[in-house]
């Protein structure tokens, strides 16, 4: 590829000899300069299809930055990927002089404020901060050169298109503007085709589908059983030769404690990370899990993307998403850079409907496991014969205690903004199905 030799340099010192797919087709129209509309499922090496050539034209064409001003603006939905994608601009950009920051909720704004009075080279936001300094007079996207929005179906599902609205009338016209999205729902389409001009595609698997490396299993279970279950696949994660890390889901922050704290007292090391934990709380958590001294991490959806760790060889959903594009999202923590995966997902009679949505949305059936002690005919019974769960008005509370854990639940209605700005973006829309343990009436994303 025809990318500036200090670019080459590292790739070959990171063993990057042969490129993924979407780094394949989408590098190539980049440094031709075209705009593009790019659709990979996670882990698929999306981020260095497009650090790479806007690294590139830094180094070959470099210019002084303006106080307050940037060149590449890069949009993420949460401060998990901003952070993922600003490690990844340092690592590849390491033998090129270029300036770099990231904007997001969750801690004090002095820093990045100052991080902007001389202007940068890239900047990498989330939409709620952004806008906050922008609106406070400290950030000037007028001098924009390149715009990439990184995952923005979860942008959207977060609630955030009014902002990225607003800040996409912020910069300038002439720009190359750059989508990348592991779903292409039509909304994307239309957004896209509003500000893309004479756009790429790049599609790399179908819309919305599961990676074929990551084994999937289906457990129809209790609700009462489901840690009884959970500890069993750990254990033989632990008795494993190659013991790996594990990501467990909860549906709810609330949930996700309390799974955290079964586990523990049962003799697991597990933290949880969600969107009531501060920034430097799940920074550290983040930090422990990589380097294997906490080897299970529970976590809402707020970790379903952006958390890109190579060792984890077991996901468990332990309460299936109510929103089924999170399922793909979920799954693929494990099964990165090429290795195998197991994703086990648990699914109780309140999820029955989930469960539905998430195989219409990946269009397969996901494959039954029923070999272990507490599997639930009953469960598999409703499933077929269309039954519905009933619907419970009020958001409902915890579950069980140790080795019975209920999941948690909760009431929370207005929706959290994952990117931990103080800005509440879109909405609140009530789900009037059953939460974890009972939980309803909750807003999406309650993480």
């Amino acid at each position: 590829m025809a990318l500036a030799a200090p670019l080459k340099q590292v790739l070959n010192e990171l063993d990057y000899t042969i490129p993924s797919p979407v780094q394949a087709q989408a590098i190539p129209l980049l440094l031709d300069g075209r705009d593009l509309l790019g659709c990979a499922q996670t882990g698929t090496g999306k981020t260095a299809s497009f650090a790479l050539p806007v690294l590139h034209a830094l180094h070959t064409d470099p210019k002084r930055m303006h106080t307050r001003q940037c060149r590449c603006l890069v949009l993420a939905p949460t401060r998990e990927l901003a952070i993922q994608v600003g490690k990844s601009f340092n690592t590849y950009g390491r033998k090129i002089r270029f300036s770099q920051t990231l904007i997001y909720g969750g801690v004090g704004q002095n820093p990045q404020v100052s991080a902007m009075r001389n202007g940068v080279d890239v900047l990498v936001a989330c939409p709620g901060r952004l806008l906050d300094l922008i609106e406070q007079g400290y950030v000037d996207l007028s001098a924009v050169e390149f715009l990439v929005l990184d995952e923005v179906d979860r942008m959207l599902d977060m609630g955030f298109l009014r902002d990225v609205k607003k800040i996409l009338a912020m910069v300038p016209k002439k720009k190359q503007s750059l989508f990348f999205s592991a779903t292409l729902a039509p909304n994307i389409v239309e957004l896209a085709q509003s500000i893309l001009h004479n756009p790429a595609r790049v599609t790399i698997t179908p819309e919305v589908t599961t990676a074929e490396r990551i084994e999937q299993k289906l457990c129809f279970i209790n609700r009462g059983d489901k840690m009884y279950l959970l500890q069993e696949l750990l254990e033989k994660q632990s008795l494993a030769k190659e013991a790996k890390l594990t990501i467990v889901f909860g549906r709810t922050k609330h949930g996700s404690n309390k799974i955290a704290k079964a586990l523990s007292e049962a003799g697991y090391e597990a933290e949880a990370i969600h969107g009531n934990k501060s920034q430097a709380q799940r920074e550290k958590a983040l930090a422990k899990f990589k380097q294997g001294l906490v080897p299970v991490l529970v976590a809402t959806d707020v970790a379903a993307r952006g958390v890109d760790v190579k060792d984890v060889g077991l996901v468990v959903n332990y309460d299936l998403p109510n929103e089924p594009e999170a399922y793909v999202h979920r799954i693929g923590r494990t099964g990165r850079a090429g290795a195998a995966g197991l994703a086990v997902s648990f699914c109780a009679e309140d999820e029955i409907d989930f469960l539905r949505d998430i195989e219409k949305v990946i269009r397969q059936p996901i494959p039954r496991d029923t070999t272990h002690q507490w599997h639930s005919e009953a469960l598999v019974e409703k499933h077929r014969s269309g039954f519905k769960p009933p619907k419970v008005q009020q958001g409902g509370g915890g579950g069980g205690g140790r080795g019975r854990q209920g999941g948690g639940g909760g009431g929370n209605r207005g929706q959290q903004s994952q990117d931990g700005g103080s800005r509440t973006s879109g909405a609140a829309r009530r789900k009037t199905r059953s939460g974890s343990g009972g939980g309803s009436g909750r807003s999406r994303y309650s993480a």
